[in-house]
């Protein structure tokens, strides 16, 4: 069932958001080479935990932690650990926040220490993919346009889009329907409606598509051990057009 907000359910929601967005802002400068994602972990859940807000991921069908710490092939649902981030490795950081019963739902790439031309260009194609996505997340639209956009853009670039794991509306729980697939066909699939709050979440590969999973039947990674990249925003379907409900300030 798809649940429509209310405009106070959505400022709600901009404001779990808000909190989201400082947890990524202080990622920026917390994120160096010989930090593990162990470090990651414990510090978003305590900046969570004190601002008043629940890591609404620990728990969900049975996930244990507060984020998903992804590094370099692995495309999401990355346990976090104590091996130590080195020079050069691609982290995807994803968290749930529940504040006073609100959901906001963020994934964003960081590079550790020194960057390469491969992960820049990685880096720059997702997450314009995420902002053309959204631009077609408007009232009549449909789900297909959201898609369709993202995945031309993205193979243009020759680079690939990930079919296993998609967006999803979200509140009051984490995942909801409707499904927002990153590829697709213009003019296909549900009519977008006025307050529908829905995540766009472009996962990009340098290699192929296609992905294996990890033992511990979480953590999906790219079958050719390519790098993956992944940015995320919550969203509100608006008259007005589209309403970033995670966003940064900035970006």
């Amino acid at each position: 069932m798809i649940t429509l907000k209310s405009a106070r359910e959505i400022e709600m929601m901009e404001e779990s958001g808000a909190l989201l967005a400082q947890v990524h802002h202080a990622l920026r400068t917390f994120i160096k080479p010989g930090i593990t994602s162990w470090d990651v972990e414990e510090f978003v859940h305590d900046f969570i935990k004190k601002n008043g807000g629940v890591a609404a991921q620990i728990g969900f069908e049975g996930y244990k932690y507060a984020t998903c710490c992804s590094i370099n092939d692995e495309i999401c649902h990355g346990f976090p650990r104590k091996e130590k981030l080195k020079d050069g490795d691609l982290i995807k950081v994803d968290m749930c926040i529940d504040l006073n019963g609100a959901m906001s739902d963020s994934c964003w790439s960081y590079v550790v220490g020194q960057s390469t031309p491969e992960i820049d260009k990685l880096m720059e194609v997702t997450k314009k993919a995420l902002y053309i996505g959204i631009e077609q997340a408007q009232v009549g639209n449909r789900i297909g346009d959201i898609g369709h956009a993202i995945q031309t853009y993205v193979e243009g670039e020759n680079l690939s889009v990930v079919r296993d794991f998609i967006g999803h509306g979200i509140g009051p729980t984490i995942h909801e329907a409707p499904a927002i697939p990153h590829y697709g066909e213009a003019g296909k699939g549900l009519r977008l409606k006025e307050g529908m709050v829905i995540t766009i979440e472009p996962m990009v590969n340098t290699g192929t598509w296609r992905m294996k999973m990890d033992d511990n039947n979480w953590t999906a990674r790219t079958l050719d051990g390519g790098l993956s990249c992944q940015y995320e925003h919550t969203l509100a379907i608006t008259k007005e057009g589209p309403k970033i409900l995670t966003s940064q300030g900035d970006q």
